[in-house]
């Protein structure tokens, strides 16, 4: 066997991340799936799910999710104890104003400086009204949040919140909980090449654990999703599935694609290859 297939660089076989680290904020991250904390049907089958993902970030809201009580502790308390670093968001937030108040109660309660960053500008299909979010992103840096923005795949406003100072931008794949892939790879192939310094994570849409590799492959950092998960028939079995996606989307682009080609080519050329022909003479 040569040396080159031995050294090979292949993740554990037991494993859901490549060690392929990613410094976000200046904290180092060991996996580039983060993952949502709501809709699961039990606080167990969450906690299972997370620890089946491999993920590192877990995201959890002051606005839509219960601190109703559970066994002598909160719901948030319950997310603490995994063990994860945490990104509260201002989801459910619908100006500038909203999202900075609520930020700030979050920094205390959560005793993070890290935030998702959501200001919703239709009820409809969740689209992120771009206005109050630049807004608001611009206050919150000030402040000294370290914001990870979620916002659509308008190359304008990504490119207003990097100027900023949001070191993490989230574009989404499709609007939040349809499960509907990347509507538009076009547009997130765009960013990925001309916000070539920006962290940039998909977030929303995804249903798929192929959407999340298919991001990966294309050079993103991350994906950020909740419901493909939760809402799974068995959430820990997808949250696992989505773990070993992102792994391999990474480890796909890392090792670098073969490139497209409009005519077909043998596997085994034949043209110039030496053979033998038996023969019964």
């Amino acid at each position: 066997m040569s040396e080159a297939l031995v050294n090979v660089d292949l993740p554990p076989p037991a494993g859901v991340s490549h060690p392929d680290p990613w410094q976000v904020y200046g904290q180092t991250l060991n996996s580039r799936l983060l993952l949502g904390t709501a809709r699961y049907p039990s606080p167990a089958v969450m906690a299972d799910a997370v620890k089946a993902s491999g993920a590192d970030v877990l995201t959890l809201s002051l606005r839509r999710q219960s601190p109703e009580q559970l066994g002598g502790g909160s719901i948030w308390d319950h997310i603490k104890g995994l063990g994860c670093r945490l990104l509260p968001n201002t989801a459910g937030c619908h100006s500038a104003k909203e999202a900075v108040t609520l930020a700030q109660m979050s920094r205390e309660i959560f005793e993070t400086d890290w935030l998702k960053l959501e200001v919703t500008g239709d009820d409809y299909n969740l689209q992120p009204d771009p206005y109050e979010l630049i807004d608001a992103a611009r206050q919150l840096v000030k402040l000294g949040f370290k914001v990870f923005a979620y916002t659509t795949d308008d190359l304008v406003v990504c490119t207003r919140l990097r100027d900023l100072g949001c070191e993490v931008v989230m574009p989404w794949g499709a609007p939040i909980g349809t499960g509907k892939g990347l509507t538009d790879p076009y547009a997130l192939e765009t960013l990925r090449a001309r916000l070539p310094g920006v962290s940039l994570v998909v977030d929303a849409g995804l249903g798929l654990p192929s959407h999340a590799a298919r991001v990966l492959e294309m050079g993103f950092d991350g994906v950020l999703l909740n419901t493909a998960v939760a809402r799974a028939d068995d959430p820990v079995r997808m949250a696992a599935a989505f773990g070993k996606a992102v792994a391999a989307g990474r480890l796909a682009y890392n090792a670098g694609a073969m490139a497209e080609s409009e005519t077909a080519r043998p596997s085994t050329p034949v043209v110039g290859t030496p053979f033998w022909q038996t023969s019964n003479e």
